[in-house]
């Protein structure tokens, strides 16, 4: 039997600063460490010694408090104000936003090639925004699994939304791919290359060689594609209904 994996607060000084991680243990072969809007996080094969696993973590003090330092100084994004005539981007071009008469959100195109989103004024703005936007994700989302799925010659999976504070997306034999909706502000492109991420997943469930060959195969460009993914996280729009999403968007699938 394979030992779980398991996670533990631990504490540090590094340069004489104090220094509160997470150290993640599982069945791993080598060492990572990882900044995000959670704090420090280590990660380590599960038999390796607590002193191994510090010298690591000391290797890389320098590294770690630049991270700590520059995530504490962010200015946390301002939250998007719905108004009539506002702009947002859909699949990477501009969605206007209309305040109109009925129940429920409706789509339109515009004479330009563009399109419309008319919210209701008698609801809540933010929340039928953000469902608006799901509905739109999940059926976009379904198509491109699809085609990669064909691609790759398996058969397309459960798909699922998901709202991760951390993840673009995730994929599971048992309950099949996950992506966040918040996609659905980027170029398709971009989408396209997270698509092709979780359906390599159906081959190889790591991220050894062989997945990214999967990958490789599927979007040759995935390199400059993943360097994109991470410059465009920081410029998504927070909708309010959507706070806990506000974390960004910057690790692994």
């Amino acid at each position: 039997m394979r030992a779980a994996a398991s996670e533990q607060a631990h504490s540090l000084v590094i340069e004489g600063t104090p220094v509160e991680l997470v150290l993640r243990r599982s069945a791993r072969r080598s060492f990572a460490l990882q900044v995000d809007h959670r704090g420090a996080r280590v990660a380590a094969p599960l038999r390796a010694p607590l002193g191994e696993v510090e010298r690591f973590v000391y290797s890389h003090g320098r590294w770690l408090l630049d991270r700590l330092r520059a995530r504490a100084a962010l200015v946390p994004p301002a939250a998007f104000a719905i108004a009539d005539g506002a702009r947002l981007p859909l699949l990477g071009r501009p969605l206007v936003l209309r305040l109109a008469a009925g129940r429920t959100a409706r789509w339109k195109s515009r004479p330009n090639g563009g399109e419309e989103l008319l919210l209701p004024l008698a609801s809540d703005a933010s929340r039928a925004l953000v469902r608006a936007l799901r509905a739109r994700a999940l059926d976009w989302y379904r198509g491109r699994v699809e085609e990669y799925c064909h691609r790759l010659g398996v058969p397309p999976p459960a798909l699922r939304l998901s709202s991760a504070a951390t993840r673009w997306g995730s994929c599971s034999r048992r309950s099949g791919i996950r992506l966040h909706w918040r996609l659905i502000h980027l170029e398709p492109a971009l989408i396209d290359y997270v698509v092709a991420h979780e359906v390599a997943h159906l081959i190889e469930m790591n991220h050894s060689a062989r997945f990214w060959a999967v990958v490789e195969h599927l979007y040759p460009d995935w390199r400059a594609a993943r360097a994109a993914l991470r410059a465009a996280a920081a410029t998504l729009p927070v909708i309010a209904s959507a706070a806990a999403d506000r974390g960004q968007l910057d690790g692994e699938h």
